[in-house]
């Protein structure tokens, strides 16, 4: 006997209002990590056109500690992740 998928009405509304507002919430998610990945690449091209280092591990350790500060244990790993985005590999 299989278990039919199909939630009860009285639940499957605001479960489905509720995963619509989550698609739309990731959509955004998706438009700001990309955007900040190419604000994070043109900062590292003027600092090399400046004569600087691409990174600067200082700042680097500020958005991890604010993060993780912010999100608790999970903020630095996505903090480290966002960082790679826009810099790329070290």
């Amino acid at each position: 006997m299989t278990i039919p998928t199909v939630e009860p009405t009285s639940v499957a509304d605001p479960v489905a209002a509720l995963r619509t507002r989550i698609d739309a919430v990731d959509a955004e998610l998706i438009q700001l990590w990309q955007e900040r990945a190419e604000l994070s690449r043109q900062v590292g091209a003027a600092r090399i056109a400046a004569g600087g280092t691409r990174l600067v591990l200082a700042r680097e350790q500020q958005i991890v500690e604010k993060f993780r500060d912010a999100l608790g244990d999970t903020g630095a790993p996505l903090a480290m992740l966002l960082l790679r985005a826009g810099r790329g590999p070290l």
